[in-house]
Protein backbone atom coordinates (compact mmCIF):
# COMPACT_ATOMS: atom_id res chain seq x y z
CA UNK A 1 0.00 0.00 0.00
CA UNK A 2 1.60 3.31 -0.90
CA UNK A 3 2.00 5.46 2.51
CA UNK A 4 0.72 8.32 1.07
CA UNK A 5 -2.44 7.15 0.51
CA UNK A 6 -5.06 6.89 3.13
CA UNK A 7 -5.60 3.58 4.83
CA UNK A 8 -9.38 3.89 4.03
CA UNK A 9 -11.21 6.20 1.59
CA UNK A 10 -14.82 6.02 1.41
CA UNK A 11 -17.62 8.83 -0.22
CA UNK A 12 -21.40 8.23 -0.61
CA UNK A 13 -21.50 5.09 1.26
CA UNK A 14 -25.40 4.09 1.26
CA UNK A 15 -27.53 1.02 2.55
CA UNK A 16 -30.81 0.51 2.87
CA UNK A 17 -32.91 -2.74 4.03
CA UNK A 18 -36.35 -1.81 2.44
CA UNK A 19 -37.41 1.55 3.67
CA UNK A 20 -35.23 1.58 6.78
CA UNK A 21 -32.48 3.38 5.79
CA UNK A 22 -29.50 2.78 7.39
CA UNK A 23 -26.43 4.42 5.82
CA UNK A 24 -27.36 7.80 4.16
CA UNK A 25 -23.90 8.62 1.78
CA UNK A 26 -21.37 8.99 4.47
CA UNK A 27 -17.95 10.03 4.00
CA UNK A 28 -14.87 8.23 5.79
CA UNK A 29 -11.17 9.08 5.45
CA UNK A 30 -8.33 7.54 7.75
CA UNK A 31 -4.51 7.84 7.27
CA UNK A 32 -2.65 5.40 7.69
CA UNK A 33 -1.27 4.15 11.54
CA UNK A 34 -3.61 5.97 13.05
CA UNK A 35 -6.96 5.33 15.33
CA UNK A 36 -10.14 6.45 13.78
CA UNK A 37 -13.18 6.00 15.94
CA UNK A 38 -16.69 5.62 15.17
CA UNK A 39 -19.30 6.28 17.97
CA UNK A 40 -23.30 6.64 17.48
CA UNK A 41 -25.92 5.35 19.97
CA UNK A 42 -27.67 1.90 18.78
CA UNK A 43 -28.75 1.54 15.81
CA UNK A 44 -26.59 4.32 14.27
CA UNK A 45 -24.92 2.47 11.74
CA UNK A 46 -21.63 1.79 13.17
CA UNK A 47 -22.11 -1.89 12.70
CA UNK A 48 -23.10 -1.99 9.17
CA UNK A 49 -20.37 0.20 8.29
CA UNK A 50 -18.14 -1.60 9.45
CA UNK A 51 -19.32 -4.70 7.74
CA UNK A 52 -19.43 -2.77 4.26
CA UNK A 53 -15.53 -2.04 4.56
CA UNK A 54 -14.53 -5.44 5.33
CA UNK A 55 -16.57 -6.60 2.65
CA UNK A 56 -18.84 -8.68 4.99
CA UNK A 57 -22.05 -6.64 2.86
CA UNK A 58 -22.12 -4.75 -0.13
CA UNK A 59 -23.26 -1.03 -0.30
CA UNK A 60 -26.20 0.23 -1.92
CA UNK A 61 -24.00 3.07 -3.34
CA UNK A 62 -20.96 5.15 -2.77
CA UNK A 63 -17.13 3.79 -3.43
CA UNK A 64 -14.83 3.11 -0.81
CA UNK A 65 -11.29 2.09 -0.88
CA UNK A 66 -9.28 -0.04 1.97
CA UNK A 67 -5.51 -0.64 2.31
CA UNK A 68 -5.09 0.78 -1.29
CA UNK A 69 -7.89 -1.45 -3.03
CA UNK A 70 -10.82 -0.81 -4.27
CA UNK A 71 -13.81 -2.61 -2.52
CA UNK A 72 -16.54 -3.31 -5.44
CA UNK A 73 -13.50 -4.42 -7.75
CA UNK A 74 -11.09 -6.27 -5.17
CA UNK A 75 -12.92 -7.32 -2.65
CA UNK A 76 -10.55 -10.47 -2.17
CA UNK A 77 -7.23 -7.97 -1.90
CA UNK A 78 -9.25 -6.03 0.14
CA UNK A 79 -9.64 -9.57 2.37
CA UNK A 80 -6.25 -10.39 2.55
CA UNK A 81 -5.31 -6.71 3.66
CA UNK A 82 -7.78 -6.60 6.84
CA UNK A 83 -8.33 -8.21 10.30
CA UNK A 84 -12.00 -7.95 11.82
CA UNK A 85 -12.67 -8.38 15.16
CA UNK A 86 -16.67 -8.24 15.75
CA UNK A 87 -19.05 -7.49 19.03
CA UNK A 88 -18.75 -11.25 19.92
CA UNK A 89 -15.63 -12.93 20.16
CA UNK A 90 -14.91 -15.65 17.03
CA UNK A 91 -12.83 -17.63 19.45
CA UNK A 92 -14.44 -21.54 19.75
CA UNK A 93 -14.95 -21.83 23.29
CA UNK A 94 -14.21 -25.85 22.43
CA UNK A 95 -10.23 -26.06 21.85
CA UNK A 96 -7.71 -24.86 23.61
CA UNK A 97 -5.64 -21.12 22.52
CA UNK A 98 -2.86 -22.63 21.18
CA UNK A 99 -5.35 -24.65 18.65
CA UNK A 100 -7.80 -21.88 18.07
CA UNK A 101 -4.39 -20.13 16.84
CA UNK A 102 -3.37 -22.66 14.51
CA UNK A 103 -6.18 -23.03 12.93
CA UNK A 104 -6.41 -19.61 11.67
CA UNK A 105 -2.96 -20.18 10.42
CA UNK A 106 -4.30 -23.13 8.33
CA UNK A 107 -6.89 -20.29 7.10
CA UNK A 108 -4.43 -17.84 6.29
CA UNK A 109 -2.20 -21.06 4.52
CA UNK A 110 0.94 -20.58 6.50
CA UNK A 111 2.80 -24.01 6.46
CA UNK A 112 2.86 -26.05 10.13
CA UNK A 113 6.47 -24.35 11.05
CA UNK A 114 5.61 -20.79 10.19
CA UNK A 115 2.24 -21.00 11.47
CA UNK A 116 3.40 -22.74 14.91
CA UNK A 117 6.27 -20.03 15.00
CA UNK A 118 3.51 -17.41 14.52
CA UNK A 119 0.70 -18.60 17.27
CA UNK A 120 3.93 -19.08 19.77
CA UNK A 121 5.15 -15.38 19.31
CA UNK A 122 1.35 -13.87 19.17
CA UNK A 123 0.87 -15.96 22.07
CA UNK A 124 3.50 -14.63 24.09
CA UNK A 125 2.85 -11.13 23.06
CA UNK A 126 -0.82 -11.13 24.19
CA UNK A 127 0.83 -12.78 27.90
CA UNK A 128 -1.36 -16.26 26.61
CA UNK A 129 0.86 -18.75 26.89
CA UNK A 130 0.46 -20.11 30.50
CA UNK A 131 -3.04 -20.33 29.28
CA UNK A 132 -2.13 -21.69 25.58
CA UNK A 133 -3.09 -25.09 26.49
CA UNK A 134 -6.28 -24.85 28.40
CA UNK A 135 -9.77 -25.19 27.08
CA UNK A 136 -11.16 -21.04 25.90
CA UNK A 137 -13.96 -21.98 27.30
CA UNK A 138 -11.35 -21.83 30.94
CA UNK A 139 -10.51 -17.59 29.74
CA UNK A 140 -11.56 -14.53 31.03
CA UNK A 141 -13.32 -12.23 29.03
CA UNK A 142 -10.28 -10.45 29.10
CA UNK A 143 -8.48 -13.27 27.81
CA UNK A 144 -10.92 -14.10 25.43
CA UNK A 145 -10.68 -10.71 23.81
CA UNK A 146 -6.69 -11.15 23.98
CA UNK A 147 -7.64 -14.21 21.67
CA UNK A 148 -9.54 -12.83 19.59
CA UNK A 149 -6.73 -10.24 18.49
CA UNK A 150 -4.43 -12.43 18.64
CA UNK A 151 -5.99 -14.55 15.94
CA UNK A 152 -6.87 -11.05 13.80
CA UNK A 153 -2.96 -10.67 13.68
CA UNK A 154 -2.39 -14.05 12.37
CA UNK A 155 -2.35 -12.75 8.49
CA UNK A 156 -0.31 -9.45 9.80
CA UNK A 157 -3.04 -7.61 8.33
CA UNK A 158 -2.58 -3.74 7.61
CA UNK A 159 -6.23 -2.47 8.61
CA UNK A 160 -7.95 -3.81 11.78
CA UNK A 161 -11.69 -3.09 12.36
CA UNK A 162 -12.59 -3.22 16.22
CA UNK A 163 -16.38 -3.31 16.93
CA UNK A 164 -17.03 -2.63 20.12
CA UNK A 165 -13.53 -4.60 21.29
CA UNK A 166 -13.81 -4.12 25.17
CA UNK A 167 -18.00 -4.21 25.78
CA UNK A 168 -18.29 -6.56 28.88
CA UNK A 169 -14.70 -6.22 30.13
CA UNK A 170 -13.95 -4.95 33.43
CA UNK A 171 -12.14 -1.65 33.86
CA UNK A 172 -8.52 -3.51 34.10
CA UNK A 173 -9.20 -5.41 31.17
CA UNK A 174 -10.47 -2.53 29.26
CA UNK A 175 -7.41 -0.44 30.17
CA UNK A 176 -5.26 -3.68 29.28
CA UNK A 177 -7.01 -4.02 25.77
CA UNK A 178 -6.14 0.21 25.04
CA UNK A 179 -3.02 -0.65 25.63
CA UNK A 180 -2.96 -3.67 23.00
CA UNK A 181 -4.28 -1.08 20.51
CA UNK A 182 -1.85 1.90 21.13
CA UNK A 183 1.08 -1.08 20.62
CA UNK A 184 -0.47 -1.93 17.05
CA UNK A 185 -1.05 1.70 15.74
CA UNK A 186 3.24 1.87 17.04
CA UNK A 187 3.85 -1.15 14.87
CA UNK A 188 1.87 0.66 11.54
CA UNK A 189 -1.14 -0.92 12.05
CA UNK A 190 -4.24 1.64 11.17
CA UNK A 191 -7.35 0.64 13.53
CA UNK A 192 -10.93 1.24 12.94
CA UNK A 193 -12.59 1.75 16.06
CA UNK A 194 -16.46 1.41 16.96
CA UNK A 195 -17.49 1.71 20.47
CA UNK A 196 -20.00 3.06 22.57
CA UNK A 197 -17.72 3.81 25.92
CA UNK A 198 -16.75 7.98 25.05
CA UNK A 199 -13.84 7.71 27.20
CA UNK A 200 -12.07 4.82 24.91
CA UNK A 201 -12.33 7.07 22.19
CA UNK A 202 -11.19 9.90 23.89
CA UNK A 203 -8.43 8.21 25.27
CA UNK A 204 -7.78 6.24 21.93
CA UNK A 205 -8.65 7.95 18.62
CA UNK A 206 -6.90 10.10 16.90
CA UNK A 207 -10.10 11.15 15.15
CA UNK A 208 -13.63 10.78 15.68
CA UNK A 209 -16.84 10.39 13.80
CA UNK A 210 -20.08 10.83 15.40
CA UNK A 211 -22.65 8.49 13.27
CA UNK A 212 -26.61 9.19 13.69
CA UNK A 213 -29.43 8.35 11.64
CA UNK A 214 -26.70 6.84 9.09
CA UNK A 215 -25.35 10.25 8.71
CA UNK A 216 -21.93 11.63 10.12
CA UNK A 217 -22.86 14.68 12.21
CA UNK A 218 -19.80 15.76 13.30
CA UNK A 219 -15.71 15.06 12.93
CA UNK A 220 -12.69 15.89 13.90
CA UNK A 221 -10.33 15.22 17.20
CA UNK A 222 -11.84 14.88 20.34
CA UNK A 223 -10.88 18.86 21.14
CA UNK A 224 -11.93 20.06 18.37
CA UNK A 225 -15.14 18.05 18.77
CA UNK A 226 -15.59 19.31 22.65
CA UNK A 227 -15.18 22.99 21.28
CA UNK A 228 -18.35 22.96 19.40
CA UNK A 229 -20.18 22.34 22.63
CA UNK A 230 -20.53 25.61 24.72
CA UNK A 231 -20.54 25.31 28.17
CA UNK A 232 -16.63 25.95 28.74
CA UNK A 233 -15.72 27.69 31.95
CA UNK A 234 -12.79 29.15 34.47
CA UNK A 235 -13.49 28.56 37.79
CA UNK A 236 -11.49 31.44 40.51
CA UNK A 237 -11.25 30.32 44.05
CA UNK A 238 -11.07 33.01 46.56
CA UNK A 239 -9.79 32.76 50.14
CA UNK A 240 -11.65 35.92 51.22
CA UNK A 241 -15.11 37.04 50.67
CA UNK A 242 -14.26 40.64 49.74
CA UNK A 243 -11.51 39.31 46.71
CA UNK A 244 -14.36 37.57 45.09
CA UNK A 245 -16.87 40.16 46.04
CA UNK A 246 -14.21 42.46 43.82
CA UNK A 247 -13.97 40.03 41.39
CA UNK A 248 -17.48 39.92 40.78
CA UNK A 249 -17.93 43.06 40.20
CA UNK A 250 -14.95 43.52 37.61
CA UNK A 251 -15.93 41.10 35.48
CA UNK A 252 -19.58 41.17 35.85
CA UNK A 253 -20.62 37.87 34.49
CA UNK A 254 -20.16 34.12 35.48
CA UNK A 255 -22.06 32.09 38.65
CA UNK A 256 -21.14 32.96 42.02
CA UNK A 257 -21.14 30.84 44.90
CA UNK A 258 -20.51 32.65 48.36
CA UNK A 259 -20.55 29.38 50.21
CA UNK A 260 -17.53 28.01 47.98
CA UNK A 261 -15.57 31.22 47.49
CA UNK A 262 -15.85 30.69 43.71
CA UNK A 263 -17.17 32.46 41.05
CA UNK A 264 -17.41 30.71 37.50
CA UNK A 265 -16.46 32.22 33.94
CA UNK A 266 -17.21 31.52 30.51
CA UNK A 267 -14.15 30.79 28.47
CA UNK A 268 -12.86 28.04 26.63
CA UNK A 269 -9.59 27.63 28.70
CA UNK A 270 -7.30 28.77 25.99
CA UNK A 271 -4.18 30.37 26.95
CA UNK A 272 -5.34 33.51 25.27
CA UNK A 273 -8.59 33.52 27.06
CA UNK A 274 -7.08 32.62 30.87
CA UNK A 275 -3.99 35.29 29.44
CA UNK A 276 -6.68 38.09 29.42
CA UNK A 277 -8.51 37.08 32.02
CA UNK A 278 -5.80 36.63 34.91
CA UNK A 279 -4.22 40.12 33.22
CA UNK A 280 -8.02 42.26 33.82
CA UNK A 281 -7.66 40.39 37.50
CA UNK A 282 -4.12 41.56 38.31
CA UNK A 283 -4.45 45.02 37.12
CA UNK A 284 -6.94 45.86 39.41
CA UNK A 285 -5.15 43.67 42.30
CA UNK A 286 -7.79 41.08 42.92
CA UNK A 287 -5.63 38.50 44.97
CA UNK A 288 -6.99 34.72 43.37
CA UNK A 289 -5.90 31.69 44.98
CA UNK A 290 -6.29 28.88 41.96
CA UNK A 291 -8.19 28.36 38.97
CA UNK A 292 -9.83 25.47 37.21
CA UNK A 293 -10.20 24.73 33.54
CA UNK A 294 -13.60 23.14 32.88
CA UNK A 295 -14.00 22.12 29.19
CA UNK A 296 -17.29 19.92 27.79
CA UNK A 297 -16.11 16.43 27.80
CA UNK A 298 -17.11 13.90 24.59
CA UNK A 299 -20.56 13.06 26.48
CA UNK A 300 -21.56 16.80 26.07
CA UNK A 301 -20.59 16.50 22.34
CA UNK A 302 -22.35 12.86 22.05
CA UNK A 303 -26.04 13.98 23.80
CA UNK A 304 -25.79 17.54 21.65
CA UNK A 305 -25.20 15.75 17.91
CA UNK A 306 -27.07 13.18 18.73
CA UNK A 307 -30.21 14.92 19.69
CA UNK A 308 -30.60 16.87 16.60
CA UNK A 309 -34.10 17.22 15.75
CA UNK A 310 -33.79 16.93 12.21
CA UNK A 311 -31.76 13.56 12.23
CA UNK A 312 -34.86 12.16 14.56
CA UNK A 313 -36.97 11.01 11.78
CA UNK A 314 -33.78 8.97 10.58
CA UNK A 315 -34.78 5.68 10.59
CA UNK A 316 -31.51 3.12 10.73
CA UNK A 317 -31.18 -0.17 11.85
Amino acid sequence: MNPTHPAIEATGLSKAYGEKVVLDGIGLRVPRGTIFSLLGPNGAGKTTTVQILSTLIRADGGTARVAGHDLAAAPQSVRAAIGVTGQFSAVDNLITGEENMLLMADLHHLDRREGRRVAAALLERFDLTEAARKPASTYSGGMRRRLDIAMTLVGSPEVIFLDEPTTGLDPRARHNMWQIIRELVADGVTVFLTTQYLEEADQLADRIAVLNGGRIVAEGTADELKRLVPGGHVRLRFLDPAELARAAALLDVGLRDDEALTLQVPGDGSVPTLRALLDVLDSHAVDVDSLTVHTPDLDDVFFAVTGRPEHEKVRSR
